[in-house]
């Protein structure tokens, strides 16, 4: 599995295009917002030939779901989220504008994810973890064979996913961490929803949020 990243809209939100040797992909936390979003993942998808079969997201906050109704449609391909972000997703069209996106367009999902379900692609299948704290439903995506995790908001390069959204907890993110995503093997590679790639096995021992070595 190959893992394109793109970095769309003022929230800066990590877009990821996740694809194999099949030429399927699926297209997880579209964030494009504008044209000249929208024209660039289009380009990278036309350009590998690939064809989307899926459109996933790990949270509904905002920055994730700007460009949910255009993959949805452009594409025509199921749209799936856990059960419980479902409310924080509906909640979007009501403080859109308010944040300069008055053009967005809401997109509802067509079926819903929960632990342990696994999300296939060409040769690809990818393990969904639920890891509640920053978002009720919050999950993530783990490609085993690549030691991959695509993780939205709830762990960075160090640093942690904000709690003080409606439906986010700090303990609760802290042992979804801690139990979940740190019981990756360490060479997992962390694709987060902002900012940079990263490694279990550093954020274990460096993250000043979350790290092992530190007790409440």
């Amino acid at each position: 599995m190959k893992i394109q990243t793109f970095t769309f809209n003022p929230f800066q939100e990590n877009t990821f295009v996740a694809y194999d040797e099949s030429g399927e992909a699926v297209v997880i936390d579209p964030g494009c917002y504008d044209a000249d979003e929208k024209a660039e993942l289009v380009q990278f998808i036309e350009n590998n030939r690939l064809t989307v079969k899926l459109l996933l997201n790990t949270h509904c906050h905002i920055d994730h779901v700007l460009g949910n109704d255009f993959i949805k449609s452009k594409y025509n391909v199921p749209f799936l989220i856990h059960e419980k972000e479902l409310p924080v997703l509906m909640a979007v069209k009501s403080y859109s504008s308010n944040y300069g996106f008055a053009l967005y367009r809401e997109a509802l999902p067509d079926r819903f994810l929960k632990e342990g379900d696994m999300v296939s692609f060409g040769n690809t299948h990818l393990q969904v973890l639920f890891l509640p704290g920053h978002a009720p439903g919050h999950i993530g995506f783990y490609h085993k064979p690549t030691h991959a995790l695509l993780s939205g908001d709830v762990i960075f390069e160090s640093s942690i996913g904000r709690t003080d959204l409606p439906g986010g907890d700090y303990n609760t993110l802290i042992q979804s961490i801690r139990q979940k995503v740190f019981a990756l093997p360490d060479e997992t590679i962390v694709y987060p929803g902002h900012g940079n790639t990263t490694t279990v096995g550093e954020e274990k021992v460096s993250n000043p949020f979350c790290a092992l070595s530190i007790t409440e």
